[in-house]
């Protein structure tokens, strides 16, 4: 296996970019992955209350069945772009990969928001939903780690590398209080009728805005100069997306776990949590004042995360969210059942807020910094992509099911041991893999 990066230099000269060059590459990086989060909420909720009735002509549970499926190929199909603008980061520049993202991002997030109902043109509409969720996923599946690779590289030479990386992170809880915030002031404008009739688009053609706002900040940014003295020692590989997994498939595999615990953690409390809550005996509107309150709490936990990752090191942060997610996994379902408002905020700051808050202050630099420069985009998206599928994408699935089969009254229990088995896997995981803080990643 190979070392990290061990022949590769930064341009000859080059003492790295100043704060203010750092800072340009952190804030373009951020801004993709806030239209990410930003559409991962606002698409789940209207697709599970609004895309069934109006692209689907099944029966009612049937079309939200369908219009779930239709938002939940856009996460299984991350992975390929990972593959696709990763090899494109790591032979083109992180930069370039990234505002080639944006624009697929930015059309097929305003194709969406323009598509005709069923009504309008029949089957087709489905079919162009499906196509452009797609091009959406795709697109996203660039956003995590290529957007942390430029960043990171940039602040090659920071002390504070880690906080850096967590910029990425950052956009997580912006973005689901931008999406919460802008649900609740639409559906306030507006009549439920309306809302379904049009009132659902306005959203995407906000993230179309938004991306093109991004894609003027990314163009106006440099590249990392990790990438630039790559490129000036003719050292760019002709297929790094292909030679990253036949060299190091190891540590992707491995270091997938990680992410798989933390995305399950996310899209278990995001996605079936609030049903979750709603089954107990919250209502809609105390289910989503909770999270909207556990997201606030993930953005303070998050940087507190990525100052001690620099600090203390990576994997101790990681395992001190792992650790946790392993302890609370059942005392989290416990204290919501009790169907005590406050109790159940404590559960989703501490099982949501923390663990996932916390870690993800040291994810990113943790991914990126355990792959060589020559391939660093192309490792770090694979890694962190695929754990989407079997972590953030099969636990609530599972939850779900569970759900189902033993009732509201035990569920939990099981849910709960499901939760450690994936917290387990983390913690071997992070154990196995090498700590990166203060490694020359040039």
């Amino acid at each position: 296996m190979p070392s990290i990066g061990s022949t590769e230099q930064p341009r000859s000269g080059a003492s790295g970019p100043t704060q203010r060059q750092i800072t340009k590459v952190a804030i373009a990086s951020i801004v993709g992955s806030i239209i990410e989060q930003y559409d991962f909420l606002v698409t789940g909720v209207i697709a599970a209350t609004v895309w069934g009735g109006i692209f689907f002509k099944l029966h009612e549970l049937a079309a939200v069945a369908a219009a779930i499926g239709v938002y939940g190929i856009g996460i299984m199909i991350r992975p390929v772009g990972a593959y696709i603008f990763g090899n494109i980061a790591d032979r083109s520049g992180r930069r370039n990969a990234m505002v080639y993202a944006l624009v697929l991002m930015g059309v097929s997030t305003l194709l969406i928001g323009l598509t005709p109902t069923y009504d309008s043109i029949g089957v087709i509409a489905p079919i162009l939903l499906i196509v452009f969720r797609l091009a959406q996923g795709i697109s996203f599946g660039a956003e995590f780690g290529t957007a942390s690779t430029w960043v990171i590289e940039q602040a090659a030479n920071s002390k504070y590398r880690g906080f850096w990386g967590a910029w990425v992170g950052f956009a997580i809880p912006i973005g689901l209080l931008l999406g919460f915030g802008s649900v609740v002031f639409v559906k306030s404008l507006m009549s439920p009728a309306d809302f379904i009739a049009y009132g659902w688009r306005i959203f995407f053609f906000i993230g179309f805005v938004v991306a093109i706002v991004g894609l003027i900040i990314r163009l106006r940014t440099e590249d990392s100069f990790l990438f630039e003295g790559l490129r000036t020692n003719h050292q760019v590989l002709d297929y790094p997306a292909r030679r990253v997994w036949r060299e190091m498939p190891g540590r992707i595999l491995r270091m997938s776990l990680v992410n798989a615990m933390f995305s399950g953690a996310f899209f278990l409390s995001f996605v079936f949590g609030t049903s979750y809550m709603k089954v107990v005996g919250f209502t809609g509107g105390q289910a989503e004042a909770i999270g909207l309150l556990a997201a606030a709490f993930m953005l303070v936990f998050m940087i507190i995360g990525a100052f001690l990752a620099d600090k203390v090191s990576r994997r101790a942060v990681l395992l001190t969210a792992a650790i946790t997610f392993l302890i609370f996994a059942i005392p989290y379902f416990y204290l919501i059942n009790t169907h005590h408002l406050l109790l159940a905020a404590i559960a989703e700051i501490i099982g949501f807020g923390f663990v996932f808050g916390f870690g993800y202050g040291a994810i990113p630099a943790f991914y990126t910094e355990n792959f060589p420069t020559r391939y660093r985009a192309s490792g770090a998206s694979a890694a962190y992509q695929i754990s989407q599928v079997y972590g953030g994408g099969l636990i609530p699935i599972m939850a779900g099911l569970i759900l189902k089969s033993v009732g509201v009254k035990h569920a939990f229990i099981y849910i709960g041991l499901l939760v450690m088995v994936y917290a387990l896997a983390a913690i071997w995981a992070i154990l196995a893999t090498p700590d990166t803080k203060g490694i020359d990643i040039a």
